[in-house]
């Protein structure tokens, strides 16, 4: 079994299928965190997220980050399954899981792969609430009208 596992995916992820990916008789520690969509982001009522990736890059970027992590802390197995497509409030948007001989490896394999994904994979996620939907993330790189004018 490789010590590496991770999917993008537009069906519902499970959380028994990232543990059974990492866990194994010599590890001591399994790590599991989850990503769900809250009700509320930044003051304002969500009521679902929309996940859009480039799928080959994006499957490709996880894929260098748990090799990455794994080359970094001994001993470590990990599974990142990322979902795409339309989400509501509650459902699993990321599952990240990581075992080793000990919980310091572990929390530290889990917490890395995440925060390397969160800051490094093209995934997109748009938020939809009652005043409409909007990309988190994103500002619009237009010129403003009055920016234009000023440099003329």
């Amino acid at each position: 079994m490789s010590g590496v596992f991770v999917d993008l995916r537009d069906a519902p992820l499970s959380v028994d299928e990232a543990i059974e990916r990492v866990k194994h008789a010599g590890a001591g520690a399994l790590c599991l965190f989850l990503g769900t969509v809250r009700d509320v982001n930044d003051g304002q009522p969500v009521v679902r997220l929309e996940y859009e990736a480039y799928a080959p890059m994006a499957v490709a970027e996880m894929t260098r980050i748990a090799e990455e992590i794994a080359a970094e802390i001994e001993g470590v197995r990990l599974a990142a399954l990322h979902r795409t497509g339309a989400l509501t409030v509650g459902d699993i948007a990321v599952v990240c899981a990581a075992s080793a001989p000990h919980r310091d490896e572990a929390y530290r394999a889990c917490r890395a792969l995440i925060d390397r994904i969160k800051a490094r994979v093209p995934i997109w996620k748009r938020e939809h609430g009652p005043g409409g939907a909007h990309w988190v993330g994103w500002s619009d790189a237009r010129c403003q009208e009055d920016a234009h004018q000023r440099t003329k």
